[in-house]
């Protein structure tokens, strides 16, 4: 049985990852550097779970 973060690879990004700001593609957001693994998608020796592995997350852009 597989334990929450133990997969490495980077889980779909259709769906927003727990550190995202809003959903992909969302007028006024765009990509931004994970700030908890730091763009590398992986935290400890496992998949960032803020990120979902990919090392990006989707922030408001913009000053709205």
């Amino acid at each position: 049985m597989k334990t929450p973060g133990s997969d490495p690879r980077p889980a779909d990004r259709s769906r927003p990852a727990p550190g995202d700001e809003a959903a992909p593609g969302t007028p006024g957001t765009g990509e931004d550097i994970c700030p908890q693994c730091k763009g590398s998608g992986s935290r400890n020796g496992r998949r960032c779970d803020n990120c979902a592995g990919t090392g990006k997350v989707i922030r408001g852009i913009g000053g709205a």
